[in-house]
């Protein structure tokens, strides 16, 4: 008796591959449908997060005496521990301090005092990995054959223990960079709306928050916090100059340039943020545009390895299946 068996292409069932594949497309169209589903409202942190932020600025202004004001100073017992260690070791200087908060501030981290252990992270993650890394490479080698390539492995571990926390960060502030520069173009055209329908720039802040927090959570973010330092600050200029602070972007510096001059001079708000953001539409065009041009360039390489070889199976499979049918027969 003889059993039947599927049409093969080079050697493998297609019958078989193909239910393969058929399962691997239904499994990522109910992941497609599942994340679909489960869409959380990114703005409900941030709320919570602003409103402490609220708080605190509150507590700032009744607080008269300097003991309340470093009250408002978010610290913990970790944070001191790692303070005053690396205070002993000598290892911690102030411009290190202030270069990690800065780029706490551009990757969305309120909390200054983090700072400090990231700082700490950076001399104790070599010390662990290098170890680790040690242990691995020249006490029970797990790579025998490898003699110069050890200590290459253990100097990239020692490196990437070093810089991985500074990495991690500036990974998440160029995300939150460029989120904020596609939404800013429209934030400015809606602060100038606001502006010539008679608000004032902490409720136009404000307006334009609530407006574009579902579109632009970051942007939405860092203007609601805007308008609240607006709100309970002594000094107006201090919010912006904190705003351009938190965003490593020229043209939100350029944004609070313009707001503080206008301030200062009374010069007309609606103009020249309309002349702003004409400038940051044309850029944002300019740039879509040169990825446009390096589309067709970058578009090689996938063509070649992956479209061009199912377009060769799905035009040649049927004929392959039926020369290997009638070889075979």
């Amino acid at each position: 008796m003889e059993t039947g068996t599927g049409p093969t292409l080079l050697g493998f069932d297609v019958i078989l591959v193909g239910s393969i594949l058929a399962g691997v497309a239904a499994m990522a169209v109910l992941f497609a449908i599942y994340t679909a589903i489960t869409i959380k409202d990114p703005m409900t942190k941030r709320v919570k997060a602003l409103e402490g932020r609220r708080e605190e600025l509150k507590l700032g202004l009744v607080a008269a005496s300097a003991k309340k004001r470093q009250s408002l100073v978010r610290k913990t017992n970790t944070t001191d521990k790692v303070r005053d260690t690396l205070g002993n070791m000598k290892v911690l200087q102030q411009s290190q301090v202030e270069e990690m908060q800065q780029k706490l501030a551009w990757a969305g981290f309120r909390n200054k005092e983090v700072a400090v252990i990231l700082i700490g992270l950076r001399m104790v993650l070599p010390l662990v990995f290098g170890t680790i890394a040690a242990i691995l490479l020249y006490g029970i080698e797990i790579f025998p054959d490898w003699q110069f390539k050890r200590v290459a492995a253990l100097g990239a571990a020692l490196y990437l223990s070093y810089k991985g926390p500074e990495l991690y960060l500036s990974n998440i502030a160029s995300k939150r960079t460029d989120a904020i520069r596609k939404g800013l173009p429209d934030a400015l055209d809606l602060l100038v709306i606001c502006a010539e329908a008679g608000l004032t720039v902490d409720a136009a802040f404000n307006r334009v928050a609530r407006e574009l927090g579902r579109a632009y959570p970051e942007l939405g973010d860092e203007f609601a916090l805007t308008a609240i330092e607006l709100s309970f600050l002594n000094e107006r200029k201090k919010a912006f100059d904190n705003l351009a602070y938190r965003v490593n972007l020229e043209a939100v510096k350029g944004v609070v340039t313009t707001m503080v001059q206008t301030e200062r001079y009374g010069t007309p708000l609606a103009s020249a943020l309309r002349v702003l953001s004409a400038e940051f539409r044309n850029e944002r065009m300019m740039r879509a545009e040169e990825k446009a041009a390096r589309l067709p360039a970058i578009m090689t390489v996938p063509l070649i390895m992956f479209i061009l070889p199912v377009l060769f199976i799905v035009i040649l499979g049927p004929a392959a299946c039926d020369i290997s049918d009638s070889f075979l027969n």
